[in-house]
């Protein structure tokens, strides 16, 4: 079987992690795949771990992030890495990779964009700022009843993207995580089927969260607010 999936994974500073997280990917994941880390800088303390595993034969390549940010690492690996359909996924061991096989079928049936989701029926969050965990739920659901969004987790990050989708479309974010955001909200009202499966995010033991919410609050922002003025355009 060809390999369709590219598993995207940008990383800063996850030593601590990486190891778990692959390995627990390569456990979980029977659809064919390789793993494409993105990372920013040559002393990324990632990198020796990703090497070894990779000299082992884990399907894993490394892609320079020619520009460094959380933004751009996304970008770059949507933009570069192989297979028709490419999952997001973060390096701390925070992403359920029990239903990835599940998202790709789901894409296999004529899905464009899968959203993991930690707010639908059977979904979970398990520790994590509660004011974090508030806002996001607030958003999603409200996302949902007034713009049909067909997912109540617009910002998790864990989605999976069929790539001649991105390819039809462009990219505006500049801040970080808000990228999910702007791609599910763009690929709905651009027509494209967008569905969710219930996940379980848990929260980082190891290394520090590069989220910011405060400086990044904006950003989700302008998202929120372009889906309910397109909503309302289309009403």
């Amino acid at each position: 079987m060809p390999e369709v999936l590219g598993i995207i994974v940008p990383v800063y500073n996850e030593a601590e992690n990486i190891r778990a997280t692959l390995s627990a990917i390569e456990q979980k994941v029977h659809t064919p795949h390789s793993i494409f880390i993105v990372y920013d800088f040559d002393e990324d303390t990632t990198l020796p771990v990703a090497r070894e595993l990779q000299q082992a034969g884990m399907p894993i390549e490394l892609l320079r992030n020619p520009v460094r940010g959380v933004v751009n690492a996304i970008r770059t690996g949507l933009t570069t890495a192989g297979g028709d359909y490419l999952l997001v996924t973060m390096a701390d061991m925070s992403d359920d990779y029990d239903v990835v096989d599940g998202m790709c079928e789901l894409m296999s049936q004529g899905y464009d964009l899968v959203c993991g989701s930690r707010y639908a029926r059977g979904g979970r969050q398990i520790g994590g700022p509660p004011v974090k965990k508030a806002i996001s739920r607030l958003v999603g659901l409200s996302l949902r009843f007034l713009t049909r969004l067909p997912t109540c987790d617009v910002t998790n990050s864990f989605k999976l993207y069929r790539k001649s989708m991105l390819e039809a479309l462009s990219v505006e974010s500049d801040g970080g995580f808000e990228i999910g955001m702007e791609l599910v909200v763009k690929a709905h009202f651009a027509g494209y089927k967008v569905t969710e499966i219930p996940c379980t995010w848990t929260d980082r033991t190891e290394g520090q969260s590069r989220f910011r919410i405060m400086k990044w609050a904006p950003k989700y922002l302008r998202w929120y607010f372009y889906a309910i003025g397109k909503a309302w355009h289309l009403a």
